[in-house]
């Protein structure tokens, strides 16, 4: 199936997305568009695309690929997400998850050598997988996956760090591995992850799975197998196992759910490489198989968006990573940041204003689903209360996303003033833009209105290695992190590629015994 033909099918299959928001619909475009999921659900099996050798071309890659091989621009990319990962690591073993989740695996008898971050605690290298991928995760601050095709969501695809990075850090506890080495794993293990998810059709994200915990296993096991120098059939055993993992929805959006279904991918791949090098089997065309993940998991999917693109170009560069200005769902950054400019601009204070209306287009309205939030969970996934928090206190940090501040009343009382709706000129713009359009009404009669389409940290607006180790400052001081180890790990991630052995992050992002 061609990409052009795919986006033809892809366009229909979004019906059944719009068919749950049809009380936003005419009754005749209600009715158009489950003619067109109707249609849509109906093909037959045979118009699955037909691609011999897909799993095989994703594993001879992960073999093939080495430090020389990536553009020097992508590792440089690559150091700006690892440290916001160490960074967002420690921040969430301080989130309500943290302490929950390490009481578990301590009844569950985990006892090993790999660091859980943030703590003097000690784990299995799965157990720790998980953990930190929860941490990672928890305040859903962590780098994005742009989009790179109009029928796809802007945030439909992935958290590309959190699958990948806790494996390949537990690994590297376990035997020496360089600077070089690890970074080469890390990249492949996103771009396996990164491209399965642009390959699969948007039903699979638009019925109601989340992609970093469907899609992640693959791009941890690429890494691990990568880290493990696995010859080409147990990587594609690998992968066989790390499909059988998959899973996650969003339904659990706002919940401590929606971290762990990324910490379950990290761990997933490291378990599924590990198995495999005991001896384990799996199916080894696990991708394109009818009865494989593609197929059961999206429906279809689009070959061309896979087959001989890993790499070419490299995911990090073209369409790009984000990294978060603010610990909230990345559809939220675009109107975060042009209110934090108008404001700023403006001289603009919470007293003035009256009224706030926001127009974006329907899968952002839906995805951020929390309208009246309760907890800092679902304010996370709540336009209406980053936009009121930043126009109370001028700064959405984490510190803002608690339950606490969300059950304040003069919170509410703003939340009550803003009006999140779909705007057809948003809607219009293409899903792969996350286009906000903002009109604030002060009370004086006076209306400022601005629109963005990206968020600081995107690629159309970047955080600088500086930028980034502020934010990382950010995240060590809000976890009450000693202020020498978060200097050494700043220096050491700049330097990554020289490092002899990796492990020796270890004791700067563990806290001592006791």
């Amino acid at each position: 199936m061609r990409r052009r033909e795919f986006g033809k099918t892809s366009l229909g299959l979004l019906g059944a997305g719009v068919l749950a928001s049809a009380s936003e619909l005419t009754g005749a475009e209600a009715a158009g568009a489950k003619g067109s999921s109707e249609k849509a659900a109906s093909a037959a099996p045979g118009d699955f695309p037909k691609t011999p050798g897909l799993t095989q071309y994703v594993g001879q890659f992960v073999l093939q690929t080495k430090y020389e091989n990536i553009p020097a621009e992508v590792i440089e990319l690559s150091k700006k997400s690892i440290l916001d990962g160490f960074g967002l690591a420690l921040a969430g073993s301080r989130a309500e998850s943290g302490p929950i989740s390490r009481r578990y695996i301590e009844q569950c008898g985990g006892n090993g050598k790999a660091t859980v971050i943030g703590t003097s605690m000690k784990t299995s290298p799965r157990f720790a997988a998980l953990l930190n991928g929860i941490s990672i995760h928890a305040d859903d601050f962590d780098d994005t996956q742009l989009a790179a095709a109009k029928d796809r969501v802007y945030g439909l695809l992935m958290h590309p760090t959190v699958p990948v990075l806790p494996a390949i850090f537990a690994l590297a506890e376990q035997r020496p591995v360089s600077g070089k080495d690890w970074l080469s794993a890390y990249q492949i293990g996103a771009e396996v992850n990164c491209k399965i998810a642009e390959a699969i059709s948007p039903r699979h994200y638009l019925d109601g799975f989340h992609t970093t915990g469907t899609c992640g296993p693959f791009g941890s096991a690429a890494a691990c197998a990568k880290l493990l120098e696995f010859d080409l059939k147990k990587t594609l055993n690998s992968f066989g196992l790390a499909a059988s993992h998959s899973g996650g929805f969003r339904e659990n959006f706002g919940t401590m759910t929606k971290p762990y279904q990324a910490g379950h991918a990290a761990e997933s791949g490291l378990v599924s490489a590990e198995m495999v090098g005991l001896g384990w089997t799996a199916a080894e065309q696990i991708l394109e198989a009818e009865r494989g993940f593609f197929h059961a998991a999206g429906g279809s999917y689009d070959p061309s968006a896979i087959m001989n693109r890993l790499g070419q170009p490299w995911t990090f560069t073209d369409p790009g990573v984000s990294l978060k200005p603010y610990p909230s769902g990345s559809l939220t950054h675009p109107a975060m940041t042009e209110l934090a400019r108008l404001i700023q601009e403006n001289n603009m204070q919470a007293a003035q204003v009256e009224k706030v209306d926001i127009g974006a287009n329907h899968n952002m309205v839906t995805t951020l689903l929390h309208h009246n939030p309760q907890t800092g969970l679902e304010a996370k996934f709540s336009m209406e209360f980053c936009i009121a928090i930043l126009l109370l206190e001028h700064k959405a940090g984490l510190s803002q996303f608690s339950d606490k501040v969300v059950q304040r009343p003069d919170v509410k009382e703003m939340i009550r003033k803003i009006n999140f709706y779909v705007d057809p000129q948003a809607e219009s713009a293409g899903f792969d833009k996350m286009t906000s359009i903002l009109k604030i009404t002060l009370k004086n009669g006076r209306i400022i209105t601005g629109q963005a389409a990206f968020g600081k940290g995107s690629p159309a607006n970047p955080m600088s290695f500086d930028e980034a180790s502020d934010k990382f400052r950010g995240c060590a001081e809000f976890a009450e992190w000693p202020q020498a180890k978060t200097k050494k790990i700043i220096t050491f991630v700049k330097a990554l590629e020289t490092a002899p052995d990796v492990s020796a992050l270890t004791l700067l992002l563990a806290a001592a015994a006791g």
